[in-house]
């Protein structure tokens, strides 16, 4: 495999989940870079949101993802919010794949109703503000490498074996051995 296989998309699209798959079906190394994030500050998500904003957060996001996409070959799963960053894509690019992972709004709303962690749908219509992330941020996932559909059927390996299939028909020689 040449260089990292980053994987964007919204919140509970399942980027952590089905990116640990995929490295283990490569017999890669996985990152999240939330759990960096959280691991650095000694923090959750949601403390340095509260604590330093969101400004602060994508600043040490950015940090993150550099460090994770110098290290071993691997798959790392980002934050929803990375791939909007122009200099994160810009780091992506230069350093391997980048996949978005898609999902409709009525799953993505499924999987993360029910999670007090996420910071930007801590509002008076989380629904509502997850549909408008979702429509605000579909343009820019939509400059990644490659498109996976995901769904509420498909389970964790099924969704692997999906994002592998789809880099080798997008970009065959990528998965080569150098």
């Amino acid at each position: 495999m040449q260089g990292q296989i980053a994987l964007v998309g919204m919140m509970g699209v399942g980027k952590t989940a089905v990116g640990q798959e995929i490295a283990r079906q490569l017999g890669v190394a996985f990152s999240d870079t939330d759990a960096e994030i959280e691991r650095a500050a000694a923090m959750s998500i949601p403390e340095i949101f509260a604590r330093d904003g969101e400004a602060f957060f994508r600043d040490r996001e950015s940090v993150v993802l550099a460090r994770l996409l110098e290290g071993p070959r691997g798959v790392i799963s980002t934050g929803g919010g990375a791939w909007v960053q122009p200099q994160n894509r810009a780091l992506i690019r230069a350093a391997g794949i980048s996949v978005w992972l898609d999902a409709t709004l009525e799953t993505l709303w499924a999987r993360v109703r029910q999670r007090p962690t996420r910071p930007l749908l801590m509002t008076a219509a989380p629904r509502e503000t997850l549909a408008a992330l979702l429509e605000a941020r579909r343009p820019v996932y939509a400059r990644a490498d490659l498109h996976v559909s995901t769904d509420a059927e498909s389970d964790i390996e099924t969704m692997a074996r999906r994002v592998i299939a789809a880099i080798r028909a997008g970009r065959p020689a990528f998965l080569e051995e150098k």
